[in-house]
Formats: C-alpha cells, sequence, structure tokens
C-alpha cells in the first residue's frame, strides 16, 4: 500500500501485505460467512445428518452438534471466524441454537448480497437488519408461552427438541426424564440453574439405557486403604480442605540428636501428631471422610481402625458439589469441625464401573447436587450423548429461569435435511399461519405441518431470541466491512531468515 507525495512513493505497509475494497472485501466476507452456514446446515433437525471431524493427530469426532463442529474446524478466514463466534456466544449463552444462529446469519448476508448487487448502501442494508433484529424479538415475547417450573411434562418437551437428532432419539424418554429431574434439584429458590452441579460422568461400557441419575455425587475416586469399609449406611460425611498427613516445618530446621532412642521419640512426635488429627475426626462421629488433600499413611491406619471410609484429593469442584448434595459444609481446619459441619447420605458406596472403582454418595434428602452417569457402546456414542444432554439440560435450565418458550422455526433447512420439498413445505406452512395456525410448524416424520405445540417441539424463547441477536449483529459487522488489509508474515534479517536460521513457518506447528 503506498500514496504518491509530489511523484514520490510513500510506503505505508509491510511488503507483501494483501489488500481488497469495496465490493471485492464485501464479496469475499459474505462467501466465507456463508460458507461455514453451509457447512453446518445439513446437521439442522431430528433428520440433519453427522459430521465426522478429523484433527492433525487423527483423533475423531462424530457429532452433528454445530458448536463442536466449528470448534473443530481449523478456520483461517477471518470473516468465518466471526460465524465461529457467533457459535460459541449461543453455545456459552444458552447452550442450544448454535446451527440456527449460524444459519440466520448465513441467510442474512446471502440477502444481503443480492441488495449490494442492486447498489443498496451497505449502512441501509446493516441498519434495516438492527431494525428487522428488534422487531423480531418483539414478535418472538409476543407469541412466548408461559412455563411454570413445576410443569415436567413442558420441560421434557423443551429436552426432547434440544437432545432430537443427536443420536439418542431411541432413548430420548430416558435421557429426557434424567434431564428434567436434575435440573429440578439443582435448581435454586430463586431459579437459577448452574449446570456445573450436574456432575457428567462417562464411562464406556453396557448400554445407553444404563444411563442413570444419581441423587446425590459419583466422585472418581476410590478409598484411601482397602481395609476402610466398602459401604456405609445412613452416612454421617465430613469435607476436609485441609491435609491429614504430619506437618513439615515452615523453614528450614537442624534437629541434633545424639542418641539412638532420640530418633525414636522424634518419630513418635509425628505419628501422635496425626493421631491428635484423626482422633478429632473420630469424635466428630464422621463415618465418612472427602479429603481434598492428602491422607499419608498413619491417617489411614488410624481412619481405618475406626472404621471410618475416607476419600482422598477429591477435585475442590466435587468438594464443593458433595456440600450441596449432603448438606455438609466444607471445613478448613481440622481443629474447626463442628457437628453441623457433617453432611449426611443414606449410603456411601465404593462400586467398581468399566473395570474402574468409583465412590457413590446416594440416597441424599434434597440434593443440590446430582451425578449423571453416561453409558454407550464406544467413546464416540457418549461423547455424542453427552453433547446432547449438555444442551438439553442448558434449556432446560434456561425455562426453569426465564419461564418462556418459543416454537421451532428454520423449516427450509429442516424440510430439505429431512429430503421433503422445501418450497412445498414452506407454501403448506404459510398457508397454514394465515389461516390463523400460528402454532403451526414442519413435521419431518409426517411431511406436513401440525401444531407444534400440541407435539411438544418447543424451546426455550432466549435460545430465538439469542441466535436472532447473535446472527444480526455479525451480518451487520460483516456488512459493514469495506477494507481487509492482511499483513504479511514477519520476516527476519537477510532477506527473510529469522533469527537460529529457519526458513519462515518452520517454526509454526
Amino acid at each position: 500500500m503506498s500514496q504518491q507525495l509530489g511523484g514520490q512513493p510513500i510506503i505505508i505497509l509491510r511488503q507483501g501485505t494483501t489488500r481488497n475494497r469495496g465490493q471485492e472485501a464485501q464479496n469475499s466476507n459474505i462467501a466465507a460467512a456463508k460458507a461455514v452456514a453451509n457447512a453446518v446446515r445439513s446437521t439442522l433437525g431430528p433428520k440433519g445428518m453427522d459430521k465426522m471431524l478429523i484433527d492433525g493427530m487423527g483423533d475423531i469426532v462424530i457429532t452433528n452438534d454445530g458448536a463442536t463442529i466449528l470448534k473443530q474446524m481449523d478456520i483461517e478466514h477471518p470473516a468465518a471466524k466471526m460465524m465461529v463466534e457467533i457459535a460459541k456466544t449461543q453455545d456459552d449463552e444458552v447452550g442450544d441454537g448454535t446451527t440456527s444462529a449460524v444459519i440466520i446469519a448465513g441467510e442474512l448476508l446471502k440477502n444481503a448480497e443480492n441488495l449490494l448487487g442492486q447498489k443498496v448502501h451497505p449502512t441501509v442494508i446493516a441498519e434495516g437488519y438492527q431494525q428487522a433484529s428488534i422487531k423480531a424479538l418483539e414478535i418472538l415475547s409476543a407469541i412466548a408461552i408461559s412455563v411454570k417450573p413445576a410443569d415436567h411434562a413442558m420441560l421434557t418437551h423443551v429436552a426432547e427438541t434440544a437432545i432430537s437428532g443427536k443420536g439418542a432419539d431411541a432413548y430420548k424418554d430416558l435421557l429426557c426424564d434424567i434431564v428434567v429431574r436434575a435440573v429440578t434439584m439443582v435448581a435454586d429458590p430463586d431459579g437459577t440453574v448452574d449446570i456445573g452441579h450436574v456432575n457428567i460422568q462417562k464411562k464406556v461400557g453396557g448400554k445407553v439405557e444404563d444411563t442413570e441419575l444419581i441423587e446425590g455425587m459419583v466422585i472418581d475416586k476410590e478409598r484411601a486403604n482397602p481395609g476402610m469399609p466398602r459401604m456405609v449406611k445412613d452416612a454421617k460425611i465430613l469435607i476436609l480442605n485441609a491435609a491429614l498427613e504430619y506437618k513439615k516445618t515452615e523453614v528450614n530446621a537442624k534437629i541434633n540428636i545424639t542418641r539412638p532412642d532420640q530418633v525414636q521419640a522424634f518419630l513418635d512426635d509425628d505419628e501422635q501428631m496425626v493421631h491428635t488429627m484423626a482422633d478429632k475426626i473420630v469424635k466428630s462421629s464422621a463415618t465418612v471422610v472427602f479429603c481434598q488433600k492428602g491422607i499419608d499413611d498413619t491417617a489411614q491406619h488410624y481412619l481405618t481402625k475406626a472404621g471410618i471410609l475416607a476419600v482422598r484429593r477429591i477435585k475442590k469442584s466435587d468438594g464443593e458439589n458433595l456440600a450441596r448434595a449432603t448438606g455438609a459444609t466444607v471445613v478448613n481446619s481440622i481443629d474447626a469441625i463442628t457437628p453441623g459441619d457433617l453432611g449426611a447420605a443414606g449410603l456411601v458406596e465404593e462400586k467398581k464401573l468399566s473395570g474402574k472403582e468409583m465412590i457413590y454418595v446416594s440416597g441424599c434428602k434434597n440434593p443440590k447436587a446430582v451425578s449423571i452417569i453416561i453409558r454407550g457402546g464406544s467413546e464416540h456414542v457418549i461423547d455424542e450423548l453427552e453433547r446432547g444432554m449438555h444442551d438439553a439440560l442448558m434449556v432446560v435450565g434456561e425455562v426453569v429461569k426465564n419461564k418462556k418458550i418459543a416454537l421451532e422455526i428454520i423449516p427450509r433447512s429442516i424440510a430439505e435435511n429431512a429430503g421433503l420439498d422445501p418450497i412445498d413445505m414452506i407454501v403448506a406452512i404459510r398457508a397454514a399461519h394465515e389461516a390463523g395456525n400460528r402454532t403451526f410448524g414442519l413435521d419431518v416424520y409426517e411431511g406436513k405441518p401440525v401444531d407444534m405445540l400440541r407435539a411438544g417441539i418447543v424451546e426455550p424463547l432466549r435460545v430465538k431470541t439469542q441466535a436472532i441477536m447473535s446472527a444480526a449483529e455479525a451480518a451487520v459487522m460483516i456488512l459493514r466491512i469495506d477494507d481487509v488489509i492482511a499483513s504479511s508474515r514477519a520476516q527476519g534479517p537477510a532477506g527473510g531468515m529469522p533469527p537460529g536460521g529457519m526458513p519462515p513457518g518452520m517454526g509454526d506447528y
């Protein structure tokens, strides 16, 4: 890029920099954005197809989840990356509708392309899309339907809509019932749902029907010592964020030992310190201890002798969820244990699952954290089940919080993916709407418009509002770009050789 000044060219940008301006830049950006939308379009709907993604290491992911597909694709074009950001935002905010959001953005840009060809200014198109987005949100709010958090049937329909087409249709009833029960259990009194309190464990082996909800927690650990009880009924649970081991001195210290008996006395002091800590736990009347730090051999000996089941080095998040599930308080000092800090569970048991020992904490009263164990015949199956259940958990949580649902849209792509004539289907749906049947949409199994509300095809209002907002914002941002300046790779001294003598690009792995 250069400018003329008195006949002398002034170099502004690095040599090798490329620049696209005006219509050329817009066409390039729109084409890249449309390519991303087309890449995920075939996955939409209950009859959508899957994508197989293979990374540079040869690892395979098979999915039709839009967010996962776009996350795994190695996308370079800046406008295409903006489409990926839509999917990421949609997934982070509401957990579902990622494909819808990307497709809407792609369609907005496709229509903008025609308008640009008719010499309509990009700013005019952008303003039109912003106004249309506001109007669409108003219409969605007007047709949304209120749902009570206790309406188990409607929440199940919401979960079914999210999980459809994700390889779990045959087990939809079981999985959606698990999702709704999990969300309603962990919901706070104000309706807020943090799905981080639903602990998902994936275990290859068994059948999908073996997937189960544990009203409590499953910890991917085993007993600290095989001599400890494998099962404790009516457990009193202590959750400890302190080490059960000899405390080393904080500063360097030198100990002079002049007689052999002094060695034994020194060791006895260490053991007595640990014995005192273990004794305080025994006196607390705890029968199960979950420790976020270490439990040394001496402490294990005393706890085993007292018949206590202890688990060491559990994750901090597991400790917090255990506290929510059992009603316990995480204790940071062994000296500060009180009876009120203990939680309760009907059963704590070490069980083997897929060849690995795990600790089940079940039979909790009013658990505010639960676990779902997903089973399946292969890693790919359970990974896709997890993605489907994650989406379902997010959308059911959204309805419990905001109490509004909206009807399924984007029928054209759904019709195409089901092998139906999209034009015939769109005409039939429009005719139904003009006849006053506003809740009608496309049934891909019947191949005709039906009442989506009666069929139970419903989604949270926010899935749609977020998709429209994100799509419109991205389309507007891409439309307003009229100049793309791409810098060349940084060149090293002496003819492009970087320090160290490697040719450009050799370090980029």
